[in-house]
């Protein structure tokens, strides 16, 4: 295998040699300017919680379906129209996605989340949405009213995958499978709809190989995105109960190198979504120092200058 030598780097705009194809990058070259996310909280429930699959939901969830930050009225066009008037004033002239976030957001009939998702649609400063799921929770219908949405807006889905390991899905309660996922997958890629996988860095049994292996398993997909952060114990889980001392990374150096390990595996085509994870601070248990995004990131671009490497080095 010929490994390339000269570092590719994706992005200059901002004054930075980004290593990385952020979806940031992606996004300003597909709209032409800024784009923003509108986090949504659509309602949604999920099956391992309403007791289809089990009850109590994944054990690092926190009670928000990992939508802390989202909008959750009920009121889809209202909480657009709020959280456009709280950004507008620093970014006038952004476009907006409009995400759904929290929990499963295609576990419900086909017709409400038709309802809900052109709702955000129709918003004039809507420019397209994203939606969050589990992997097993896309029926043929969904897929159908997914596919249509596709032809209409710009559209990625999100697939919580977490692991490719069976013994840490079914320890951290995720009642999927990895068979599931990749039926999932092949069925989006299928009708042309971009998929984003979500990893979970430091989960409970995990060692460094296995960890790097699950980058290599979702890799080995034409994926759109990859969204890949370290394992946060918030208020609220059941890991709070069952975990109440579990730490993923001791120190922003330990996660670093362990992301950048794993950056060096993603192809450059692929985007990346996310490289850290910041729960609120005022829900964050462990690791501490998880709520320092920018430092994280910081630290992550400088050591990939210094260690003169870049996402997709060893593909």
């Amino acid at each position: 295998m010929k490994i390339q030598k000269t570092p590719h780097i994706f992005d200059t705009s901002d004054g930075q040699e980004l290593r990385i194809n952020t979806i940031n990058t992606y996004l300003k070259k597909e709209f032409g300017g800024k784009v923003v996310k509108l986090s949504l909280d659509g309602g949604f429930t999920c099956p391992n919680r309403d007791g289809s699959k089990g009850v109590g939901g994944c054990l690092f969830c926190s009670a928000s379906g990992s939508g802390d930050m989202a909008a959750g009225s009920g009121d889809i066009v209202a909480d657009l129209d709020a959280q456009i008037s709280l950004l507008s004033d620093k970014w006038p002239d952004a476009k907006y996605l409009a995400y759904f976030q929290s929990h499963t957001n295609t576990y419900a009939p086909a017709d409400e989340l038709r309802s809900k998702f052109y709702a955000a649609l129709e918003h004039p400063q809507v420019s397209g949405i994203a939606i969050a799921t589990r992997p097993d929770s896309i029926p043929d219908d969904v897929l159908d009213l997914l596919s249509e949405l596709n032809e209409k807006t710009f559209l990625w889905v999100e697939l919580g995958l977490q692991t490719m390991h069976q013994d840490t899905m079914d320890a951290m309660n995720l009642c999927y499978t990895l068979e599931e996922y990749d039926d999932t997958v092949s069925r989006l890629l299928d009708k042309g709809i971009k998929v984003v996988t979500h990893l979970i860095l430091g989960l409970p049994g995990e060692d460094r190989q296995m960890m790097l292996d699950s980058v290599k398993h979702v890799c080995s997909s034409p994926i759109f995105g990859l969204k890949l952060h370290m394992f946060n114990l918030v208020k609220g889980s059941q890991m709070e109960l069952t975990h109440p001392d579990y730490v993923s990374f001791k120190t922003i150096e330990e996660y670093v190198d362990l992301l950048i390990s794993a950056v060096e595996l993603v192809p450059p085509s692929v985007t990346l979504h996310r490289i850290s994870g910041d729960a609120p601070r005022s829900t964050l248990i462990a690791p501490e120092w998880s709520y320092m995004k920018r430092t994280i990131l910081n630290t992550i671009h400088k050591e990939m200058r210094d260690r003169n490497t870049w996402q997709g080095r060893l593909v």
